[in-house]
């Protein structure tokens, strides 16, 4: 039976997040209130909900787990990660955050939409079936995992653990809307870089030391201390490290993470903001591998690698720390969820409803139709997990490709090539989310398992930039570029130009007639 002290610490937790949602509730009465904040957010908030939400239980779970089956191999994760979250914030966060306010953009479709002139609103029909089916896969794995940590820090059944978690996210996430998934990722941020710091500090001295760990290790499996692995120096240990690494292209351009951009309550928020995300990428990628490796020497031949963490938190720690650390991944767990659940809901109700079929709905309205999508959602993914436990790791992996392969190559085109058209945005689009699902049906088995964001992703770059030098960009795009990017700056000055004086659609318009406002 779980320790009384475990129970309060949970349950205390779980009122916090409660509270968070009736704080931020007030604030979730219209569109914009209700799926970025109003775009008040400050840079400490959106720095740790966009770690904390691009993360999940894959972190906590999944790749923990990976170091304790892989051990060094699996470093080519963090390396991938911590390159990708740097570009992000470097490269991406600062022209994507001006060109949405000029255009009033609440979603990553409403910003595609008013970057190519999509009158016809094709890039947004297709956004909205290609986030919708890959959040229902992503968030489906969060449930799943939110039942195994039930399952192994409190011996619930795993149904019941399931429920429980689908429970708590969706109340927080439906009263308070994006300002308390916001608020609630800063908390639960702070939590996981908390114990992924402690954690494999305790685990290492809990096996002696680093040499005694490695000695463990290398008697157990010395594949563990090679950085390609099982494999070598050969092409699969070779493309198995390049897999890895690959997971860090998504944040370039995955929306859950571009919408904290948006978010965010000025462009000139992002330098300090991009500061801590980084090191906090660094942090939990880190602790997550070592912490599985020191398991690896401390508790062999666990029959689900994925239940190492658990295990540590249960044997190393007294019932406190015990209890802090179901916190901990449930927080991984409700961060992304809760992220995924506003995403998938502004789909439907922002790019779907208000924007194709009923454009005059009052902004209550459709804040209140938001509100039951996510229930929706929600309720459908939770039935999804109920149905089979699955491999958090790998399953997470596939959602997450299949987003950043329709999103990236069309998000970086769009941001740093002006000659990017309409119609290579759909061929890249359509291109790297198709691409990705073949790889996996028909190709990967025979490719070493190559990893099937790093096809999907070059195959939308290539067919983006191939449409686009036949066909016609916008006429007025070069103009709105060059404009934005004076507003930005360089991408590496330290300096950042001030903020114009006039922003929203009103800048596009004024742009878009051949003035300068910038």
């Amino acid at each position: 039976m779980a320790s009384p002290i475990i129970i309060a610490v949970l349950v205390g937790y779980l009122l916090i997040l409660l509270v968070i949602g009736i704080w931020a509730g007030k604030e979730s009465g219209d569109v914009a209130g209700y799926y970025v904040a109003g775009k008040k957010l400050p840079s400490w908030v959106i720095a740790f909900s966009s770690n904390a939400t691009g993360e999940s239980a894959w972190l906590l779970l999944g790749l923990t787990g990976m170091g304790y089956l892989v051990g060094i191999h699996a470093f080519w994760v963090v390396l991938g990660e911590v390159l990708g979250v740097t570009l992000a914030w470097v490269l991406v966060a600062r022209p994507f955050k001006v060109y949405t306010d000029r255009f009033d953009s609440i979603t990553v479709p409403d910003f595609l939409e008013d970057r190519f002139r999509d009158h016809r609103q094709i890039l947004r029909r297709l956004s909205a079936i290609i986030i919708f089916s890959m959040v229902a896969v992503y968030l489906a794995a969060q449930l799943t995992a939110s039942g195994k940590a039930f399952q192994s820090f409190l011996g619930f059944n795993y149904t019941t653990g399931v429920l429980l978690g689908t429970a708590v996210v969706l109340y927080y996430t439906v009263i308070g809307g994006f300002k308390a998934v916001a608020y609630s990722d800063l908390l639960q941020g702070v939590l996981m870089f908390g114990a992924l710091l402690i954690l494999p500090i305790v685990g290492i001295a809990a096996v002696g030391g680093w040499t005694p760990m490695v000695d463990r290790l290398r008697a157990a499996d010395p594949n563990l201390l090679l950085p390609l692995g099982e494999y070598g120096f050969t092409t699969a240990g070779v493309l198995s490290a390049v897999s890895f690494a690959a997971v860090g292209l998504a944040f370039l351009g995955v929306p859950q993470l571009l919408v904290r951009f948006i978010s965010a309550r000025s462009h000139r928020e992002m330098p300090k903001a991009g500061l801590i995300a980084v090191v906090c990428i660094i942090v939990f990628d880190t602790g997550a591998v070592l912490a599985g490796m020191a398991g690896r020497a401390l508790f062999p031949g666990l029959l689900d690698p994925e239940t190492i963490l658990p295990t540590m938190a249960t044997e190393l720690f007294p019932a406190l720390f015990t209890g802090l650390f179901l916190v901990v991944v449930l927080a991984a767990i409700m961060s992304t969820a809760d992220s995924l659940l506003i995403l998938a809901s502004s789909a439907v109700v922002r790019d779907v409803v208000q924007k194709i079929y009923r454009p005059d709905t009052p902004e209550r309205r459709l804040a209140f139709y938001g509100k039951i999508t996510t229930v929706v959602v929600g309720a459908a993914a939770c039935i999804v997990a109920l149905g089979e436990v699955r491999l958090i790791f790998w399953f997470v992996l596939f959602a997450w490709s299949g987003l950043a392969s329709a999103f990236v190559p069309v998000v970086l085109c769009s941001l740093f090539w002006k000659r990017t058209t309409l119609a290579g945005a759909i061929a890249g689009m359509v291109t790297g989310f198709v691409t990705t699902v073949v790889w996996i049906l028909f190709f990967k088995a025979q490719f070493y398992e190559l990893y099937e964001m790093i096809p999907g992703v070059f195959a939308g770059l290539f067919a983006t930039i191939a449409v686009s030098l036949f066909t016609a960009p916008p006429s007025d795009a070069d103009a709105e570029f060059r404009s934005v990017w004076s507003t930005v700056g360089r991408p590496l000055r330290g300096r950042v130009p001030p903020v114009p004086q006039t922003a929203g659609a009103g800048a596009r318009r004024t742009v878009e007639t051949g003035s300068q406002t910038d």
